[in-house]
C-alpha cells in the first residue's frame, strides 16, 4: 500500500510589508505583481500532529465505480463517497477588485482533521454531518488531547420542489425550484455549526471514469465566519460551488462575488466589491484516531437530532427562517454547544429535557 506522510500546519498572520520579503511568505496563486508581503495568509496559527495520507482508492470511490448502476444510484454513491475521515485544507483568495482604490484582503488559509458521518441515507435524501477531531502540537512538541467540534452539515434532496434561499439580514425563505429544472437534480442545503441554515442550491451530477462532479446554480449566502468578524464592506456572497469526488477524497470549489446591498436588500448602484475563489480539499488519511468523534456523536447525536427537528418546525411555520439574537445573548451556537458538551460528558441524554431545551432555544433565536 502506497502511503505518504505529511504534517498539518496552519499559516499565521501577515508579517512585514517590506517589499524585499521572503518568497515563502507569498500565497500561491495570489498577487505576484505585488512586491509587498501582504500575500501571507491570515487564518489559523496552530500546528497539527503528523497524519498519513492514504493513496489507495477509498471505499466510497470504489462503490461509485461499480458497473451497472443507474444514474440516480451513481449520484447517491457520489454523495455518500464524501463520508469518512480526512485531512482538510481551506484556502480563499480575492482575485478581482471592482472599486476605485480597492484594497484586497489577505488570503485565508486553515486546516483540520475531520470525519464526515452519514446521518440519513434514504432513496431521495442523504444527510452528512462534519465533525472535527483536532490534535495540536505546541512549540515544545507536546501533543494535546483531541478536541472535538461539531462542524457544518450538508443535506441532499433528489428532485427537490423547494429550497431555503438566503436574502439578507439573516433572513431565509422557502422558494420553489422551477419544475423544468428539477429532473435529475439534487438540491444541497448547507447548515452552520449550530444547525441554522446557511445556503442552498441545486444542480446535477456528472460522472466519468476519472471523477464525479456536481455544479450548483448561483445563490446568495451570508458572510462566512472567516469574514463576518473582520469585514463590513459588503453584505452577502453571491456564488456557486462544485463538489468533485476523486480516488483519494473530494474537493469543494467556490466562486463567490462579494455583493453590496441597499436598505431594501437589493443590489446597490455599484453592487460588486470583489470576487474570491475558494478551495476546500478533503484528503483521505489512515491511522488517525477519530474515536472521540464517534463517542461524541453516540452521546450527543440525539440532542442534535432534536435541534434539527426544532429548526424544521420553525422553517415550516415561517416558510423560512429569520435569525434574531435576543438582546445581550451570545451567538446561537454557544448555548447549543454548551448543552451538547454536558450531554457528551454525562454520556446520558434526558430526551424530554433536551428536546424542550432545543425547541426553546431555537425559537428564542427566531423571534418566537
Amino acid at each position: 500500500m502506497a502511503l505518504a506522510t505529511t504534517a498539518l500546519a496552519a499559516t499565521g498572520e501577515a508579517g512585514s510589508t517590506d517589499g524585499d520579503c521572503d518568497p515563502q511568505s507569498r500565497f500561491i496563486f495570489s498577487w505576484p505583481m505585488d512586491n509587498s508581503c501582504n500575500n501571507k495568509p491570515r487564518g489559523g496559527t496552530s500546528t497539527g500532529d503528523h497524519v498519513t495520507l492514504d493513496d489507495q482508492p477509498h471505499a466510497g470511490w470504489q462503490q461509485l465505480q461499480a458497473m451497472g448502476l443507474n444514474k440516480k444510484e451513481r449520484d447517491r454513491r457520489a454523495i455518500l463517497a464524501m463520508a469518512g475521515g480526512y485531512k482538510v485544507s481551506f484556502d480563499f483568495l480575492e482575485v478581482l477588485g471592482f472599486r476605485e482604490n480597492f484594497q484586497r484582503d489577505k488570503p485565508y488559509q486553515s486546516w483540520g482533521t475531520e470525519y464526515v458521518y452519514v446521518l440519513a441515507n434514504e432513496p431521495d435524501f442523504i444527510s452528512l454531518q462534519h465533525v472535527m477531531v483536532m490534535v495540536f502540537v505546541d512549540s515544545e512538541g507536546q501533543v494535546s488531547e483531541p478536541m472535538v467540534m461539531k462542524h457544518w452539515r450538508q443535506d441532499w434532496q433528489y428532485q427537490a420542489k423547494q429550497m431555503l434561499t438566503y436574502h439578507h439580514n439573516n433572513q431565509w425563505q422557502l422558494e420553489k425550484i422551477p419544475s423544468s429544472e428539477r429532473k435529475g437534480s439534487w438540491a444541497q442545503t448547507v447548515y452552520q455549526v449550530d444547525d441554522s441554515p446557511r445556503y442552498a442550491s441545486y444542480g446535477t451530477w456528472q460522472h466519468n471514469n476519472s471523477f464525479s462532479t456536481w455544479l450548483s446554480h448561483t445563490t446568495r449566502r451570508p458572510l462566512p465566519r472567516r469574514e463576518h468578524s473582520v469585514r463590513d464592506d459588503y453584505d452577502v456572497l453571491e456564488g456557486f460551488n462544485r463538489h468533485t469526488i476523486t480516488r483519494t477524497g473530494w474537493v469543494q470549489e467556490e466562486e463567490n462575488w462579494k455583493l453590496v446591498l441597499n436598505d431594501n436588500g437589493e443590489p446597490a448602484a455599484d453592487p460588486y466589491l470583489s470576487k474570491e475563489l475558494g478551495v476546500a480539499r478533503y484528503r483521505t488519511i489512515s491511522g488517525f484516531d477519530f474515536k472521540p468523534g464517534d463517542d461524541y456523536m453516540a452521546s450527543a447525536g440525539q440532542f442534535w437530532a432534536d435541534v434539527r427537528s426544532a429548526f424544521d418546525a420553525v422553517i415550516a411555520e415561517q416558510k423560512g427562517f429569520t435569525l434574531q439574537r435576543p438582546k445581550d445573548a451570545p451567538p446561537l451556537f454557544v448555548p447549543l454547544f454548551d448543552y451538547a458538551a454536558k450531554v457528551a460528558e454525562a454520556k446520558a441524554y434526558d430526551a424530554e429535557k433536551g428536546k424542550a431545551f432545543a425547541e426553546q432555544t431555537v425559537r428564542g433565536y427566531s423571534g418566537h
